[in-house]
């Protein structure tokens, strides 16, 4: 019989390496730091930091980085039984430059093909996918196959249950065409109960960017809690019965890049411990800003005490 996980993800894996030098180009960097990376391993890693049991379906090279992966994961308390390799393919690996505060150019190295884009149907465990209080997709999951079919088998076994998630996460990178992006989003909407993004990432699944408009596009979708974040001016949350929008918690940027997993990891946490839609966002905003304060994105997660002690000095 498969464990009840608090928070499922799946998606990407990878390594991130990211350069100790700011304000220079890859070029001019002489030194780096080897992190655990990738969005849906990133919130799995915030869940487990919050104290929640949490686990990440993915797929690595058979390859010294693959390995590395593993470790980290359980090293940060995520479980890896959902991870397995891939023969002839290589561990991803991303590099990014770091201009603050809003320019972090990254390259994603995940040719011939990720592994974490052949997470096979048949290799799912659905029991554990149906049962996890809560299960976490993203969008680049959607833009091959076999990925594409296993994500839309695990939304089948989940039945819309509560708490079923796809974050926006769109990178053209990974796409052949925008188009294909937001056919596939559309059918992904009608499978799942929680939507979060940024406005461009709405304007790929709703073809809109204005907040309340992008939100209300959501919800006609099916959706049933719709999540619009709005970067420097803060985010905005919608139901079929509330609208709730909360400001900005402004840090001296360091890294940008990890702070919509921030956010998402304090989501989760904020949706297990069963709070109000404006505490959850307080919270899940304080966590992200915390998070693009610092060098790195896994390693950077925050703990309930830190975002709690903000907290207390927000009026």
């Amino acid at each position: 019989m498969s464990r009840v996980f608090d928070v499922i993800t799946i998606g990407r894996v990878g390594v991130d390496i990211y350069p100790h030098q700011v304000g220079v180009g890859l070029e001019d960097v002489t030194s780096f730091g080897k992190y655990l990376g990738g969005s849906a391993t990133n919130v799995a890693v915030a869940a487990a930091k919050y104290g929640h049991k949490s686990a990440v379906i993915t797929r690595t090279g058979n390859d010294p980085f693959g390995k590395f992966i593993h470790n980290e994961l359980l090293r940060l308390g995520v479980s890896d039984e959902f991870v397995s390799g891939v023969a002839g393919l290589p561990t991803p690996v991303v590099f990014c430059e770091i201009f603050p505060p809003d320019d972090f150019p990254i390259y994603f190295y995940r040719e011939p093909k990720a592994p974490d884009l052949e997470i096979n149907t048949d290799e799912l465990d659905l029991e554990a996918i149906k049962s996890a209080k809560i299960y976490w997709s993203t969008v680049t999951g959607l833009s091959q196959e076999p990925s594409r079919a296993a994500h839309f088998a695990a939304f089948e076994a989940r039945a819309r249950r509560t708490h079923t998630i796809l974050d926006l996460d769109y990178r053209a990178m990974f796409w052949n065409d925008p188009a294909d992006a937001s056919e596939q989003v559309a059918k992904a909407l009608q499978q799942v109960t929680i939507a979060v993004g940024n406005r461009e990432e709405c304007q790929v699944a709703v073809g809109e960017t204005e907040p309340l408009r992008a939100a209300d596009a959501l919800l006609e979708r099916g959706v049933e809690l719709a999540i619009v974040k709005q970067g420097p001016k803060g985010v905005l949350a919608k139901t079929k019965d509330e609208c709730v929008e909360v400001p900005p918690y402004f840090v001296n940027v360091v890294n940008g890049l990890g702070a919509g997993d921030a956010f998402g990891g304090a989501l989760c946490h904020g949706l297990l411990q069963g709070w109000g839609l404006e505490q959850i966002l307080k919270f899940a905003n304080v966590a992200g800003a915390i998070v693009a304060g610092r060098l790195e994105c896994s390693t950077a997660m925050p703990t309930v005490a830190e975002v709690e002690e903000i907290l207390k000095g927000i009026k």
